[in-house]
């Protein structure tokens, strides 16, 4: 496991350089949305029409943030769980997007899909939504107004503390930490 700064884009020989368990600071822009917001990207798409921002290369974080208190970017912005963005995960990394920022689980589709297109998972500290709203230096609605809290955002972040949970190659920072602490018990 090591350290590392990562600037953004998200570039294929980048993602493929991160091994789960690396604890990543990173910083450039990034995309928010949940699944409502996935939803609606996805029938863009099968309709064959484009998305609202370029999704080469791109990084989304599943997030669904408060207001912004005045003198603020953004609210609280912490994690939501990423199992409910599975269903559209591979579609939007067959279009280009490479690096998903969530908590939990993902299910083996979406594990698939980040071996086949360079994807990383990166994990954000569930609960810090507060002190994760302090690496976001910019925010801009860009599109899906009406769905609130799930609209799509750009954001630019700066050193956002992160921990890069599922690699290119699939290795599963989950899997492997819960195998380690169960062979640990038994000694």
């Amino acid at each position: 496991m090591t350290e590392r700064r990562v600037t953004l884009p998200l570039t294929e020989d980048l993602a493929r350089s991160l091994h789960a368990g690396d604890r990543v600071l990173l910083t450039g822009t990034i995309y928010t949305s949940r699944d409502a917001g996935h939803k609606r990207m996805c029938e863009t798409l099968a309709k064959g029409e484009p998305l609202p921002f370029d999704p080469a290369d791109a990084t989304i974080y599943y997030v669904g943030p408060t207001p912004a208190k005045p003198g603020q970017v953004i609210g609280s912005a912490g994690p939501t769980t990423s199992g409910r963005m599975d269903a559209y995960a591979p579609t939007l990394m067959k279009v280009g997007a490479r690096g998903m920022i969530g908590k939990g689980e993902r299910l083996p589709e979406v594990v698939e899909a980040m071996k086949k297109y360079g994807g990383v998972y990166f994990g954000a500290i569930g609960g810090a939504g507060a002190l994760l709203a302090k690496c976001i230096k910019k925010c801009e609605l860009i599109a899906y107004e009406d769905l609130g809290a799930e609209a799509l955002r750009k954001l630019y972040v700066e050193d956002m503390p992160l921990v890069v949970i599922i690699d290119s190659v699939g290795t599963n920072l989950y899997k492997e930490g819960r195998a380690a602490y169960l062979e640990n018990r038994k000694k």
